[in-house]
């Protein structure tokens, strides 16, 4: 915390703020959580959530774009801006000032909550100070195993391309998993999902994780990433299996390629159309019937343009889908989000449909394709693509949100 302690006496000093807050974004995504000396680590108090829904801290996250309220008179002017990485909303600055500001000190405000950003994600391996801000509620041992499988950025912006990814547990954990990794010449994403439910899940999940990484991590292709992950199923898994979507796509050159291991299929939005992409499906990992050593996963390639949006999910959206939801419409009706917001919706609106309760785990990653043709990054704003023509409060585009 010292570190936010620094920067909230530098604001105060150098603005004359009255106070300085910041919020982190809880886990749900649905709640920030204030980090202040009255709720610290050490009083033992719980977090302060504060739900988002309807509130100026979801419009300034939704958007990415500050927000000044000043009711006149003698009241000091509040002050909410995005703290955000390459488009992972991390949290918010909140700080009161005597008067209104200048669109220099907006300017000045907008970069020390993107390097408090810096702060945050520079810090947060060396301390839970952030994850315990994070947590409203004590996790089950089978959700910690399964948030620290997931990336430490839940979100990521390229000029080529933007993804997102969301997950909400199920009263009783299932197996749940979504990953990707940007490297030079790839972006590569997963989604999964491990049978059974608890820790026995979360456990089998780990298992499946880590063979997909190591073999990610040693270059090999998707094919050779999908056959680790089913021999690792088969040797270590105690006869579990998971189903599981492989994507790698090249930015240089746009060219795509999937593996589905018995997975739902993916959609691809395209000219305002929702359509199902239907792939052909190997067998879960775990459950190959092939000899030892046999590759029998299929990679294929997936016809991706400029514009499309592409969205991997688990079978719980799919079963609420058919209950409840118009899938298809809701994904087209967030088409103007960022897949950020898209991703937060969609889950918002299978946990609505459950009134709060989860018999399943339910995930889903959001991509954004833009296309070869863009040299660099539109920081101008990281969230509802509708503002994207228009300028920021400060005149200019946020520097590398």
């Amino acid at each position: 915390m010292e570190s936010l302690d620094v920067v909230a006496r530098m604001l105060k000093e150098h603005l004359g703020a009255a106070s300085v807050s910041f919020l982190i974004t809880a886990i749900t995504r649905s709640s920030v959580v204030r980090m202040g000396t009255a709720g610290s680590v050490e009083t033992g108090e719980p977090a302060r959530r504060i739900w988002l829904r309807g509130t100026p801290y979801d419009d300034v996250i939704r958007t990415q774009r500050p927000k000044v309220q000043d009711s006149g008179g003698s009241a000091p002017v509040r002050i909410i801006a995005p703290v955000t990485n390459r488009g992972d909303a991390i949290g918010l600055l909140e700080l009161f000032l005597p008067a209104a500001p200048s669109a220099q000190v907006m300017r000045e405000i907008g970069e020390t909550a993107h390097a408090l950003a810096y702060i945050v994600i520079a810090n947060r391996s060396f301390t839970d100070v952030y994850q315990w801000g994070r947590r409203t509620t004590p996790l089950s041992l089978a959700a910690e195993i399964q948030h620290r499988l997931l990336p430490a950025s839940l979100a990521c912006e390229a000029a080529q391309f933007a993804v997102a990814g969301a997950l909400e547990s199920a009263d009783h954990v299932g197996g749940d998993t979504f990953d990707y990794v940007v490297d030079r010449d790839t972006v590569q994403l997963s989604v999964t999902d491990a049978m059974g439910h608890d820790v026995d899940a979360a456990l089998l999940a780990t298992l499946l994780v880590a063979a997909l990484r190591r073999a990610r991590r040693a270059g090999t292709d998707l094919a050779e990433q999908a056959h680790q992950a089913d021999q690792a199923m088969r040797d270590h898994g105690r006869r579990g299996y998971a189903t599981g979507q492989l994507l790698r796509i090249s930015p240089p050159d746009g060219r795509t390629e999937f593996v589905n291991a018995g997975h739902p299929w993916p959609l691809r939005m395209r000219d305002g159309q929702v359509r199902e992409i239907a792939p052909k499906v190997d067998l879960p990992f775990g459950l190959s019937t092939q000899a030892p050593g046999a590759n029998t996963y299929q990679v294929q390639s997936l016809d991706l343009r400029p514009g499309d949006r592409l969205v991997m999910l688990t079978d719980d959206m799919l079963e609420r889908n058919a209950q409840d939801l118009d899938l298809p419409d809701l994904i087209a009706r967030t088409r103007a989000l960022h897949p950020r917001e898209a991703a937060r919706t969609l889950i918002g609106a299978i946990v609505d449909a459950g009134h709060g309760h989860l018999d399943d785990d339910t995930t889903i990653m959001c991509l954004d394709w833009h296309g070869i043709g863009r040299p660099e990054r539109d920081a101008a704003t990281g969230a509802d693509l509708t503002d994207a023509s228009r300028p920021s409060i400060t005149g200019r585009p946020a520097p590398g949100r």
